[in-house]
């Protein structure tokens, strides 16, 4: 427990970025296994309602793969991934649209509500917000890519105080839906915006020189630095389509990006409104 001095010190210390960050925008991307406990799902929720409190413009870009994955084992529907990318066939992709946009996305937006908060649910479907193509060749596989973003349905929602809460699937302009990564996603609603900071809320403590110690945290780097490390296989697997993600997003405007650990309880916050943070800043 802090006492009442170390209390003021914490509130002394996030002054100024409180004051430095006020009315900007940042795009917090959320999923994988964080998003099963239920305890640090409400503890993402509050930062998320903190943030928008003190003048920042959250928006919130959420996936589900457990989620997807329950839905469809219930449904005795194999899961079938390439290369850490989800093969989405015609009756898969039924499942994840209604999973992440009937359920995911709908208690995301009640559990802000819930709390006071002023939470709209979109998917990029709404207002053309994505505009989408297949990703691969094959025809029975609705991975999509993104053609372009409209942030303008966002930017109205910012406008009138309300928290975006985006799911990530898209459609083609001849009305086609499509699974896209929720990490690109995120990425590309950054980048429109013109973003302060894109954060990615991870299973891991950032990007380590060595996965099994925490203590090999890269806290902050730029791209040579991230070329580097993918050179010497530092950075590999799942870890290379996030850092793309955002290095492409800091290439496009974006101030900087943060991939932070969700599993640690206010993990936004302290990311953002701290002098060191805790996780890894890319610029």
């Amino acid at each position: 427990m802090l006492n009442d001095f170390e209390r003021v010190q914490v509130l002394s210390e996030a002054l100024p970025f409180i004051q430095k960050f006020a009315g900007r925008t940042v795009v917090i991307k959320y999923g994988g296994s964080t998003m099963q406990n239920q305890v640090l799902k409400d503890k993402v929720i509050e930062d998320i309602l903190f943030l928008s409190y003190i003048g920042l413009n959250p928006v919130l870009v959420h996936g589900g793969g457990p989620m997807i994955n329950s839905w469809l084992d219930r449904l005795n529907i194999e899961s079938k991934f390439d290369k850490g990318v989800r093969v989405t066939n015609s009756e898969a992709m039924e499942i994840v649209e209604m999973v992440l946009v009937g359920k995911v996305n709908q208690e995301l937006v009640a559990l802000i509500n819930k709390k006071k908060g002023r939470a709209i649910g979109l998917s990029g479907k709404d207002a053309r917000l994505i505009i989408a193509s297949q990703f691969f060749h094959a025809s029975e596989n609705f991975v999509g890519k993104i053609d372009s973003v409209n942030s303008d349905i966002i930017r109205l929602l910012i406008r009138e105080d309300y928290i975006p809460v985006i799911a990530s699937v898209a459609a083609s302009l001849d009305g086609q839906a499509y699974n896209i990564n929720a990490d690109t996603v995120a990425g590309a609603i950054a980048e429109e915006l013109n973003a302060e900071k894109l954060i990615l809320l991870t299973d891991t403590a950032g990007i380590m020189q060595d996965v099994h110690d925490a203590k090999t945290l890269v806290r902050l780097a730029n791209k040579s630095q991230i070329d580097l490390l993918k050179q010497q296989n530092i950075i590999s697997g799942g870890m290379i389509p996030k850092v793309d993600c955002c290095i492409q997003a800091i290439g496009n405007g974006v101030k900087s990006a943060h991939i932070i650990d969700g599993r640690i309880e206010h993990a936004l916050l302290l990311e953002i409104l701290t002098k060191d943070g805790i996780g890894s800043m890319l610029v």
